[in-house]
């Protein structure tokens, strides 16, 4: 059984080269390794733009374009809308009965998009409960991956929190002790022991390396005891980690490579700086806005020489130019053998032959609506199937099974 990625997107805008090299890129790339469920997150979108529906509404099916363009596959990937699975409010709800207050005031991106967004009133419990709903996004599919950039660890690691808090209070089933108890007794003396010895160490010190060691044994038993069942190994894995039986899946963090491209005014790319390139942008609009892009300010005249470090052009060849192209405009630049115009054309032509085929697949998307509509049908349906199951477990698990 693969295991399981899952990662969303808010719908704000069109998505630009940023998006591909930052995201998208890293997505369509998983999808061969890994079950990979993508989502669009409508209400997180609503987080920060809860007065402007339109926006979000207009941006949901274009955004699912250009992922399929970008090379995400329907078959290989389940697509599918946040809002239209309540069971993600659900558990987000549940887990706020639980879940400290402080936790959520500390998240690092909370005090910076306060600071960034201050033209908008973020007030809100939404806003300030984002990070618990992220949490339920990824722990009602029960991944074991979540991609992000080292920026979004902080929500990773509250998440693996959340479902660790949860474990521990609701996952002990009546006679949790005499039942791992049972359980251990199936293994050789020496294991018992040294299982021990890892679950004592594992809640003294929290070491990645105590935890890999004890459920190291733990996979081995699975393999070599008879009988031994999925359960037994949730059992003592939930034991060793000081909680009990694992309802909710830790996830870890992905650092997948994540390429953050300059803007055409040297800032990272965004839609709201007005300085991005779209992913569906027209070749004569794709070299517009690379002919104006700003470069080193010390070339002030053709024959000045400049330093690639200083420009933004040049953190653009080291994503789309290979090497020969690189050492050209590495040189040409320093000494003045070649201008700004020069220069920015390879990128300009490489962005364009990157972009073809997301062009062409998008026109096919843009063309027929309703296969669109039908591919979100068909992955939110499949997502469903996943989401209910985990708020099964979660309502038996708290005692709302009645």
């Amino acid at each position: 059984m693969r295991s399981r990625v899952l990662s969303g997107m808010r719908p704000t805008g069109a998505l630009h080269l940023g998006h591909y090299h930052g995201a998208l890129k890293n997505w369509v790339r998983l999808q061969d390794e890994h079950d990979c469920f993508y989502f669009v997150a409508d209400w997180h979108a609503l987080t920060t733009h809860y007065e402007q529906r339109e926006v979000i509404e207009k941006n949901v099916y274009e955004m699912v374009i250009d992922w399929i363009a970008a090379g995400l596959d329907p078959d290989r990937s389940t697509i599918f809308i946040q809002s239209r699975l309540p069971e993600h409010a659900e558990l987000f709800t549940l887990l706020a009965m639980g879940t400290p207050l402080g936790w959520l005031e500390r998240v690092p991106t909370y005090k910076d998009q306060m600071e960034k967004l201050k033209d908008r009133d973020l007030a809100t419990y939404g806003f300030l409960g984002y990070p618990l709903l992220q949490a339920a996004d990824i722990l009602i599919y029960k991944a074991t991956y979540v991609p992000v950039g080292e920026d979004q660890s902080s929500h990773v690691e509250l998440t693996r929190e959340v479902a660790r808090r949860f474990n521990h209070l609701y996952g002990r089933m009546h006679g949790f002790e005499q039942r791992v108890a049972a359980t251990l007794a199936r293994l050789p003396k020496d294991d018992q022991r040294y299982y021990e010895k890892q679950r004592k160490a594992f809640g003294e010190t929290g070491s990645a390396e105590v935890w890999a060691k004890g459920e190291a044994l733990v996979r081995r038993a699975a393999a070599a005891v008879e009988g031994w069942s999925e359960a037994d190994t949730e059992l003592l894995l939930g034991h060793l980690r000081g909680s009990g039986r694992a309802v909710l899946v830790e996830p870890q963090a992905l650092h997948t490579e994540v390429l953050r491209l300059p803007g055409t005014d040297g800032q990272k790319m965004s839609k709201s700086y007005g300085n991005a390139v779209l992913m569906r942008d027209e070749p004569a609009e794709v070299e517009r806005k690379i002919r104006g892009m700003v470069t080193d300010p010390a070339r002030v005249r053709r024959t000045d020489p400049g330093d690639p470090e200083k420009c933004p052009v040049w953190d653009l060849h080291k994503v789309y130019s290979d090497e020969a192209t690189k050492d050209w405009a590495y040189k040409g630049c320093k000494t003045a053998s070649i201008g700004c115009l020069e220069c920015k054309q390879p990128v300009i032509d490489a962005i364009v032959r990157e972009q073809k085929p997301w062009r062409e697949r998008a026109a096919a998307l843009v063309a027929d609506p309703k296969k669109v509509h039908w591919i979100v049908e068909m992955g939110t349906e499949r997502a469903r199937t996943v989401a209910r199951q985990t708020m099964k477990d979660v309502r038996e698990a708290m005692g709302l099974a009645y």
